[in-house]
């Protein structure tokens, strides 16, 4: 099978609008996206197998390659052709504004061409696949339109261009043209007033969302792009947030590391809330609680799985599709994800986080009920019970499973919230939480202490350190100046840094050792020395990480700094919430800036 060696994740825009995604290339072409919404299965996936995954084109007939930019604050994308014949522009965007006083947001994707200058000639090819068949469907030809055939539901591209011109034969562009591919209910409308309708509403949308968006006095933009990505993470249906919108990037080339992520992680959404509540959104925060609420209604013995599909279901099973090439040929291309039968007991600290503002915050007031007080009690009392047995933990591990000090960490802190919780709403069970939390501490501090270096390790009674210890500073496990906390972040860096960025571990998990350096960990580290007021420290590194050549302000998973390459699942929410959280936490206070 052919497949694209030159295809990297810096050259890959992203469209959305909390219902279904979309990458497209910067030759023009659609790469990737699921219909009807995350974790359906594609109707392009030339993402993972360039010549047979099917993909949506519409770019310059010599098929060179333009330039990306978004519209200012916005999720609606650009990409612009210069050539010696002519200029013109894809503007490429998946509607989402308010309507009738409610979200729409179609499951749809428009494009509409503009040409800029000159007469500029250009491909236009719309070559879906029923899913990871990569079966070709149907087509029926009408007046204005190519439905497509076989799909769950119907799968129509309307537009007003030359429908004889859709099979990749050049032709001369004079006029705008619009192309609108929808899933299910067809557009009966005018197409050019409909399409800038949808533009000018959906920009409107997204401008005003950033308006209400808190930002630090530095690194805005990178913040504004990140909150814009994060967003494009939310299943607005159920409220759930997924950790990538694709599946199966390498995480390293060789590596076999190709993971699904188009899934909702509780522990990587929780991160998401985080950050999502540090910009000012709320919105996203109570769609994800009433999510978390339906998880746990739905699992009565609080036996939660570590991941759910967007809908809350658990049927995750994971399967390696054999005759896929993968992206750049890396195999294997695999669809569910084993991690759903593990065991990771960080999930109940990490759902008491999520649910405690119910309680805490006075804008949920109307929703503390006696019912939730119960379940957020029911699984702190179960994080207290599983609090240092084995598991696969943060990372996953797929071999020997161990007690993890990051998952004690959040069975500490779900006791220590709850402690906080029962105090204002049921004070005769705060000492219950308060003891609890004092002897979890006592046994991370007992079994999770290397005595020669004075640092947190990353298992009980071992020596090899993983980043997540980080998190430490930012649960509040000790004061700011204990001199462990001090000792793990120097240790972390001493042992984990790789050419300016951090790797999570060193050790073999099963599947050998990580080989480049995993983002979010790089802006853990930031945030933790600035937490501890290593402020100095914390910027160089930031600059440092924030100088990465992302055309789009994008970011994968990982990054091969010797390369200067991302790898992994594009884009993923954990690298831009880490972004995110160290910004805050390194830039000053607008008030200390005075006024801009």
């Amino acid at each position: 099978m052919r497949y694209n060696q030159r295809m990297n994740l810096g050259e890959l825009g992203l469209i959305g609008n909390c219902q279904l995604s979309a990458l497209v290339r910067t030759d023009g072409a659609i790469v990737w996206s699921c219909m009807p919404r995350f974790d359906s299965a594609p109707v392009f996936a030339a993402l993972l197998d360039d010549r047979d995954g099917g993909s949506f084109a519409i770019m310059a007939a010599d098929r060179r390659r333009g330039v990306q930019r978004y519209l200012p604050n916005t999720n609606v994308l650009e990409t612009r052709f210069d050539g010696p014949d002519g200029s013109f522009r894809v503007i490429d965007f998946a509607p989402r504004f308010v309507q009738y006083e409610r979200s729409f947001r179609p499951t749809k994707l428009l494009r509409i061409v503009e040409p800029l200058a000159g007469t500029p000639r250009l491909r236009v090819s719309c070559d879906p696949v029923l899913g990871w068949s990569r079966a070709r469907p149907g087509r029926e030809i009408g007046s204005h339109h190519v439905a497509f055939r076989g799909f769950d539901a119907e799968l129509r591209l309307t537009t007003d261009a030359p429908l004889s011109y859709l099979d990749g034969e050049p032709f001369a562009l004079t006029e705008n043209k619009h192309f609108v591919l929808a899933w299910g209910a067809p557009v009966e409308e005018a197409l050019e007033p409909l399409c800038d309708r949808f533009l000018r509403e959906t920009v409107r949308y997204w401008q005003r969302w950033v308006k209400h968006c808190d930002v630090p006095p530095m690194y805005e933009e990178a913040v504004i792009r990140s909150a814009l990505a994060l967003k494009l993470h939310c299943f607005e249906d159920t409220g759930a947030i997924v950790a990538a919108l694709t599946t199966s990037i390498p995480e390293a080339p060789g590596s076999g590391r190709t993971w699904d992520y188009r899934y909702c992680w509780l522990r990587d959404s929780f991160y998401t809330l985080g950050a999502l509540r540090q910009v000012g959104q709320f919105e996203e925060r109570e769609q994800f609680l009433h999510f978390l609420l339906n998880v746990a209604a739905s699992a009565p013995d609080l036996d939660l799985a570590p991941l759910y599909r967007i809908d809350g279901k658990t049927d995750l099973q994971e399967r390696v599709l054999e005759d896929w090439p993968g992206f750049r040929g890396e195999r294997p291309v695999r669809v569910g994800n084993g991690a759903a039968t593990h065991k990771q007991y960080d999930v109940f600290g990490e759902m008491v986080l999520s649910l405690a503002p119910l309680f805490l915050d006075p804008r949920f007031r109307d929703q503390v009920t006696p019912t939730a007080l119960d379940l957020v009690a029911r699984l702190a009392r179960k994080a207290v019970f599983v609090v240092g047995q084995p598991d696969a933990g943060i990372w996953e591990i797929r071999s020997e499973w161990r007690p993890q000090t990051f998952s004690s960490l959040m069975c500490w802190a779900a006791a220590d919230r709850m402690s906080r919780i029962a105090r204002l709403h049921r004070p005769a069970d705060a000492d219950e939480f308060r003891v609890a939390a004092e002897r979890i501490r006592d046994q991370i501090l007992f079994r999770a202490v290397d005595p020669a270096r004075g640092c947190l390790v990353a298992d009980y009674g071992g020596v090899e350190l993983d980043a997540a210890l980080l998190q430490a500073v930012m649960l509040r496990f000790l004061p700011g100046d204990d001199r462990r906390l001090h000792a793990t972040i120097d240790a972390v860096q001493a042992d984990l840094e790789y050419h300016g960025w951090i790797k999570r571990y060193r050790t073999n998990d099963g599947l050998g050792t990580p080989e480049v350096a995993f983002m979010l960990c790089t802006f853990w580290l930031v945030e933790a020395l600035a937490r501890l007021g290593r402020t100095d420290e914390a910027r160089a590194l930031m600059s440092r990480v924030c100088s990465l050549d992302s055309p789009l302000g994008l970011l994968a998973e990982d990054f091969d700094p010797l390369a200067g390459s991302m790898w992994g699942n594009y884009p993923q929410a954990y690298s831009h919430v880490g972004l995110i959280q160290a910004a805050f936490a390194t830039a000053p206070r607008w008030s200390e800036l005075g006024e801009r």
